[in-house]
């Protein structure tokens, strides 16, 4: 009888339906994913409906103020107009992130379980920032080697030995820290006026820091199609601790510049 020669791929395939691996899902490459999200073969698809951009951070001589508006978008749809981006760890730090606002829950979730760890410990020491801030490096850039990234941006504010600490951790695991930060989108259009501004006055209180950040929203606002006219404001300071306020609203015009 004629014989054929058996293709390569059916040679891969048969040796995939050996070993079980056929319906393993390959690094980096989505599955085949039902419409509510799930794919068909329980592995998760690497779809993020819910994602949000903005969060800003900026560090005066007495401590840190951190703003993050309230939107999360459906591709370019605002569906969710009430979210809170801005977390009080405990009374020295705040975590702001920016990027996929389920994978922000997932590690809110993480976060929660060490500080219940370390109150479990009751050894009289609480999280200090720089713990968390390495901590969550460790977690991205595992995350990111396992072909599963948190697709989020993290900033994380607070009180180190009495000192103001402001640092950030992207979806890699890349850290950095720095005297102005700024996530998403919006940070090609805020950084540069943060970074004047600091320029200028390295040393501006409170009132004047919280004043800024108010502009650098509203331009975000005006400018960034993903922004939102309402955002939480966190505030670290070596008198009051942590404290977060909002949402507050932007005053924004609309009409006909006056010529």
């Amino acid at each position: 009888p004629r014989t054929t020669r058996k293709s390569r791929g059916s040679e891969c395939e048969r040796g995939e339906r050996e070993r079980g691996t056929a319906d393993r899902p390959k690094p980096g490459i989505p599955t085949t994913a039902t419409p509510s999200g799930s794919s068909r073969s329980g592995n998760a698809f690497y779809h993020f409906p819910g994602s949000e951009y903005g969060t800003v951070g900026f560090r005066n001589h007495n401590g840190i103020i951190i703003a993050a508006d309230v939107l999360g978008s459906y591709g370019s749809l605002a569906r969710y107009r009430n979210l809170e981006r801005l977390m009080k760890v405990n009374d020295n730090i705040i975590l702001g992130a920016s990027g996929d606002y389920a994978d922000f829950q997932c590690i809110k979730s993480y976060v929660k379980r060490k500080i219940l760890e370390k109150q479990c410990l009751d050894d009289g020491f609480s999280l200090k920032p720089k713990a968390l801030h390495c901590w969550l490096t460790r977690v991205m850039y595992n995350r990111r080697s396992n072909f599963d990234p948190f697709l989020n941006n993290f900033i994380i504010a607070g009180l180190e030995n009495g000192e103001p600490f402001l640092r950030t951790v992207d979806k890699l695991g890349t850290a950095y820290n720095d005297p102005v930060i700024a996530t998403g989108y919006g940070a090609y259009m805020s950084t540069p006026i943060l970074r004047k501004a600091y320029e200028d006055n390295n040393q501006m209180n409170k009132e004047e820091a919280i004043e800024l950040l108010y502009k650098v929203m509203q331009v975000l606002f005006y400018r960034d199609a993903r922004s939102f006219p309402k955002y939480h404001l966190g505030i670290v300071t070596k008198e009051k601790g942590v404290e977060i306020q909002g949402p507050l609203t932007l005053d924004s015009f609309w009409g006909l510049a006056a010529l």
